[in-house]
């Protein structure tokens, strides 16, 4: 398969939006309330996407993965007031996961921010039951931090963890 990543434009907020709601759905099974990954989460991630990408209020950088036109992964970085990148979303269309591109998301997220921002750590917030993610962003060097839980504006909590590079 061929992949080309490229900066996200507001054009792609629709395809992003329905990727990451594919992703969460498969990722999160068992873990999120079912009635929120098959209730508001599909419009809540419109939102998100929507706001970030058209109406410019973000202060995040989009990368997006595309093969034959298609998104087909993405990775969302932002800055943040203590000095550091936080790997807000990474996501794969979860047909096409183990497949690298998850891993070449990550690491052009890495080239950008050493580029843009050297010297900074860059780190991330992953649900502790996430076990194949925790272990994939271990196996990319990743340190698991700052156990804590996560507050969801749905109304539940769930515990996480922070990994730093």
């Amino acid at each position: 398969m061929d992949i080309r990543i490229r900066p996200g434009t507001d054009a792609d907020a629709k395809a992003v939006a329905a990727l990451h709601t594919a992703s969460w759905r498969t990722a999160y099974a068992g873990i999120m309330p079912e009635d929120y990954l098959h209730g508001p989460l599909e419009h809540d991630h419109q939102v998100v996407w929507l706001t970030r990408l058209t109406v410019g209020l973000a202060e995040g950088n989009l990368f997006v993965a595309e093969s034959a036109g298609d998104v087909v992964g993405f990775i969302y970085l932002t800055p943040t007031p203590d000095g550091r990148i936080l790997i807000d979303n990474l996501h794969v269309d979860p047909t096409l996961k183990r497949g690298g591109i998850g891993s070449r998301l990550l690491h052009y997220g890495f080239d950008w921010a050493a580029t843009e921002y050297p010297g900074r750590s860059v780190y991330l917030e992953v649900l502790q039951a996430n076990k194949p993610a925790i272990a994939f962003y271990e196996r990319h060097g990743g340190r698991p931090s700052a156990p804590r839980i996560a507050h969801f504006t749905q109304g539940f909590e769930l515990p996480e963890l922070e990994i730093t590079w």
